[in-house]
Parts: structure tokens; C-alpha cells; sequence
């Protein structure tokens, strides 16, 4: 069974949801994220994807208050990105509540110290995210670009323990024109045991199937929500 992952990315406390990754191209939802992440908890959704995006810009955690809100106040497992780059800052954010710490740019930029905090902290809190542009791994809120091909990404960390990776390709995300199902495929069939997390480009209903169908273990969904073209009560019932 696929889990469904509603996404919040926040920009000055408020839901909002990016096209492309182009901070000029935002669009505010809801000023209230806390709302928006009880109306998930409210239709039996159990997980929420949670990121922030000034804290991914800044290169620092900067929505704590929205992080603890949310933890305190729903029973949701979040996983919580953005700005996550020093150890204290990753014990805070367990600490105000999160289930799970989503790592992308330092598991590029600063290995030694991912693996260190892997060691540390066990690979079971860390969920890996792989901002992808052409098979290529992207970083830093999607502004930097860089050779590092995909699949020697995964497999570097999967031999570290790591086991839910979620992937999203730069080129379909917030378009809502459908998922990258072949990508998708391609990263099942190399790695089976991995838990692929479908991030990016959902739309409607048939593109979570045909997720489903691939094998991905979960599907992270933002616009098409906000946009309703998926509405809640049908992911009630997916």
C-alpha cells in the first residue's frame, strides 16, 4: 500500500508552494499552516512533509514556530526540511517534534559530517531527499546544479543504512503535468529495497496510481491539492 505524504512548504510562516523551484514564482495558499495540517489529520492522513524553504535559501532553520505548532498540536509524523547544516540544529528540530530530519544539500556538500550524524543518530530518523535535474543530483533549494550522477548518490547511502529516499525531478515539480514515472522505474528496479518516496508533477488520482503501480512505497503531494485537483476527500479514500 502507497502512503500518501500532503506537502506544506512555508515561506515567512505562511503555506506556499513554489513552481520549478523559483522563489519568484510563489504562491501563498494559506496563511495558516497549522490549519492546512489539521485538515490533512482530520481525513486519516498520517505523515506530513514539511519544508522551509527560507530555511533552505538561508542555510538555516528559520520556521521553527510553524515545525512546533504543527507537532504539538496534530499527531502527524513529520519529516522537516530546510537549513538543516549543524548538529545542534538537527537535535532542535527532533527535539520540536519532527519524526524525521530530510537531508539533501549536506549529504552532497558536507558527507563526512551526514555520515558522522548517521552513526550517531541512526540512519532511521534521516530521510534522504534527491533534488534531480536530468539525472543529476541538484542542491540548495534547487539553485545549484552539479555532476554527481543519481544512482552512485543512492547507493553511497543505502550502503550507510539509509532506507527512504524521496526524489524530485526540478523539471516536472509544481507543473502539475504528471510524476516521473520512468525515473521512478529505473530507481525501483536498481534498488528494491529501497523506499521510494514519489516527489513532484502528482496532478490527479491516475498519476498516484500509476505510482502505486510502479512500486513506490509513498507519494509526496502539494499543488494539486492546493490547486484541487486532487480534493482531500478523495485522498481519504485513495
Amino acid at each position: 500500500m502507497m502512503q500518501i505524504i500532503p506537502a506544506i512548504d512555508l515561506i515567512d510562516g505562511k503555506c506556499v508552494r513554489l513552481t520549478e523551484g523559483d522563489y519568484a514564482q510563489k504562491k501563498i495558499y494559506n496563511e495558516d499552516p497549522l490549519e492546512v495540517a489539521k485538515a490533512f489529520e482530520g481525513i486519516g492522513l498520517m505523515r506530513l512533509h514539511l519544508v522551509d524553504l527560507d530555511g533552505a535559501k538561508a542555510g538555516e532553520v528559520v520556521n521553527w514556530k510553524v515545525l512546533e505548532k504543527i507537532a504539538n498540536h496534530t499527531s502527524l509524523k513529520i519529516d522537516f526540511g530546510g537549513g538543516i547544516k549543524q548538529e545542534i540544529t538537527l537535535k532542535s528540530v527532533l527535539d520540536a517534534g519532527a519524526s524525521y530530519a530530510t537531508i539533501g544539500s549536506l549529504a552532497v556538500k558536507n558527507r563526512a559530517l551526514f555520515e558522522e550524524w548517521i552513526e550517531r543518530f541512526g540512519a532511521e530518523v534521516f530521510m534522504l531527499g534527491a533534488d534531480v535535474y536530468e539525472e543529476k543530483i541538484a542542491i540548495g533549494g534547487w539553485i545549484e546544479k552539479t555532476n554527481i550522477d543519481l544512482y552512485e548518490f543512492i547507493q553511497s547511502y543505502m550502503n550507510k543504512g539509509i532506507g527512504q529516499l524521496f526524489c524530485t525531478d526540478i523539471q516536472k515539480d509544481g507543473k502539475l503535468e504528471g510524476p516521473s514515472t520512468e525515473l521512478y522505474k529505473k530507481i525501483i528496479q536498481r534498488f528494491p529495497t529501497l523506499q521510494l518516496i514519489a516527489s513532484g508533477g502528482v496532478s490527479n488520482l491516475e498519476d498516484l496510481r500509476n505510482l502505486r503501480a510502479i512500486g513506490c512505497a509513498a507519494a509526496i503531494v502539494g499543488k494539486a491539492i492546493y490547486e484541487n485537483r486532487i480534493t482531500l476527500k478523495e485522498l481519504a479514500t485513495f
